[in-house]
């Protein structure tokens, strides 16, 4: 597998939270919450369900990766999450990949690690 081969089916995990580049919390899915992605010829979409949230959370669109950086661009999505694309036109994060699993880490506009979500391949 290339190791930055991000085509397939992934669940979320769990989350993480940073302090100073350390993780200091970790958020798990529960009473239900799901989210998934998949990644397929330079395409993206996620989708995810969270009981305790009326809003629809979905996004589709296109992503690349240079060098360890993952970048993805919303073609369209849900209301709440077309709020948050009318502010941010991409989205990256620093990309790090195992076998079955990989990292997405936000990075803040000072240069560290905000949150993390982590995924399990699925397919």
């Amino acid at each position: 597998m290339d190791l930055y081969n991000l085509e397939g089916v992934w669940d979320l995990k769990h989350q993480f939270l940073y302090d100073h580049n350390e993780i200091s919390d970790t958020i798990y899915n529960i009473n239900g919450y799901r989210q998934v992605k998949m990644y397929s010829k330079g395409k993206v979409m996620w989708t995810r369900f969270d009981p305790s949230d009326n809003n629809e959370w979905f996004g589709y669109g296109t992503y690349t990766i240079k060098g360890t950086i993952l970048e993805e661009r919303l073609e369209y999505a849900s209301g709440p999450m077309m709020k948050i694309v009318d502010t941010t036109q991409v989205f990256k994060f620093e990309l790090v990949m195992n076998k079955n699993s990989y990292q997405q880490i936000a990075i803040d506009e000072n240069g560290q690690y905000s949150r993390s979500e982590n995924y399990i391949k699925v397919e």
